[in-house]
């Protein structure tokens, strides 16, 4: 496989969202809720879920089966069950108390204030950095467009393509930080479905009709990779935190189930597809995002390409949204509270492009999320959370064995997973 190189306490306590950010949308994990002030039917549910799960992990598939081998497959499906049963779990702790509307508060209802701490610890980080690979992808593929660009700073001052790029990209960002209203920039980020069909679309015509094919046969098994696979599975599956909302906004919330099987077996038909024609494609040479191996110069591929950098942009700032309005909480100061956010904005921007800048490596960083974050806030968390809340943990019954199960996997995935993350960025420099 090609290197990435190629490629005194804050009160997180207070809700995730204020009334009126939860009026407009709640992007979480590289997932996009749209409006959800009106109740929502069926079918706009199950929209709204398929962007919530749609995002740039699809980019790296074929790079984690490629790091795994063929047997990976069944791991994502297995990721994707576990994701699922977990979805359940948090719509049966909703079910439960009436008052609960976000992530954060079933983790109250079911450990205090520390639960309500540790979830939303959980959240802001894994949107930190999801937020921080949107840049370093943007970097990416507008080096794979432009890749003779440097661009001079003054006298004898070069900046490399990558560097500049994401650079760049985060100055056209900015204002849309700056924002009050980000209803706009919802209604283009929820094109999360649209975009994931439309890159898995251009990329089988690449392969298909400009003379590249599937003729790669790749390896059965990569033992040495697999956690690499299943930490970029696993962040394939990280929209958890927004159920809670789509949940709320129903119509029929009976019918949440349903909306679940509905998103999980589209999103992981969409992964599955994605990584089986990438790596027959390019085999052992897939990059951390499949774009990169695409031949700049053909018109399916700018397609690809041109899609997978619009929506980047417009969800970065719903994503950031949520952590800005947690760390005003902090404040009481009389400071004006517009000025605060563009503050806070604008510090938040460009610290995520300085971590950036320092680790370049999309496929290892997002690896680092699925491993250490996703799996934690989107299978551990909610099988607690639920056998907390619903006192099973009483009684030793088969549910409790699986739940049990389940957690005790989960927590070995993190902690090897994570070591193997952090192995591989160091070992990128």
């Amino acid at each position: 496989m090609a290197s990435d190189h190629q490629n005194g306490g804050s009160d997180l306590n207070a809700p995730v969202l204020d009334d009126q950010s939860r009026t407009q949308s709640l992007d979480l994990g590289d997932h996009t809720v749209g409006n959800t002030k009106k109740a929502a039917s069926f079918f706009n549910t199950c929209f709204n879920g398929l962007s919530a799960l749609s995002g740039v992990g699809i980019l790296s598939t074929p790079y984690a089966l490629a790091s795994g081998g063929w047997l990976s497959l069944i791991l994502l499906f297995a990721i994707a069950t576990a994701a699922f049963f977990s979805g359940l779990l948090i719509q049966r702790c909703m079910d439960s108390d009436s008052n609960i509307r976000t992530y954060p508060d079933i983790g109250e209802l079911a450990f205090g204030k520390k639960g309500r701490l540790t979830v939303s610890i959980f959240m802001y980080i894994e949107l930190y950095l999801v937020a921080t690979g949107f840049l370093i992808l943007e970097g990416d593929n507008l080096q794979n467009l432009f890749p003779n660009m440097e661009f001079e700073v003054g006298q004898g001052l070069t900046i490399a393509g990558k560097q500049g790029f994401i650079i760049i990209v985060s100055l056209i960002i900015l204002p849309t930080v700056w924002l009050d209203n980000l209803s706009l920039l919802s209604y283009v980020s929820t094109s999360g479905v649209l975009a994931s069909g439309i890159t898995l679309g251009s990329i089988i015509w690449t392969g298909a009709f400009e003379g590249i094919g599937f003729q790669q046969k790749g390896t059965l098994v990569n033992w040495d990779g697999m956690l690499t696979a299943i930490s970029l599975y696993a962040f394939c599956y990280c929209a958890h935190p927004v159920f809670p909302t789509l949940y709320t906004s129903m119509k029929k919330k009976h019918q949440f189930s349903n909306v679940l099987i509905v998103c999980f077996i589209f999103c992981t038909i969409t992964y599955a597809s994605m990584a089986i024609f990438g790596y027959l494609m390019f085999g052992p040479q897939i990059q951390s995002q499949v774009t990169l191996n695409l031949p700049a110069s053909k018109m399916s591929s700018k397609v690809a390409i041109y899609t997978t950098l619009v929506n980047p942009i417009a969800k970065y700032a719903l994503m950031v949204t949520p952590i800005v309005n947690a760390i005003k909480t902090r404040f009481s100061c009389r400071c004006n509270p517009r000025f605060l956010s563009i503050l806070i904005g604008t510090n938040l921007l460009i610290s995520t492009v300085l971590v950036a800048l320092a680790i370049p490596f999309f496929g290892s960083l997002m690896s680092l999320v699925g491993a250490l974050l996703s799996i934690t806030a989107s299978v551990i968390l909610p099988c607690l959370c639920y056998l907390k809340i619903s006192g099973i943990y009483r009684r030793f019954n088969g549910q409790l064995v699986c739940m049990c199960f389940i957690i005790i996997v989960g927590v070995c995935l993190v902690i090897f997973g994570t070591y193997r993350s952090v192995l591989d960025i160091i070992g990128n420099f």
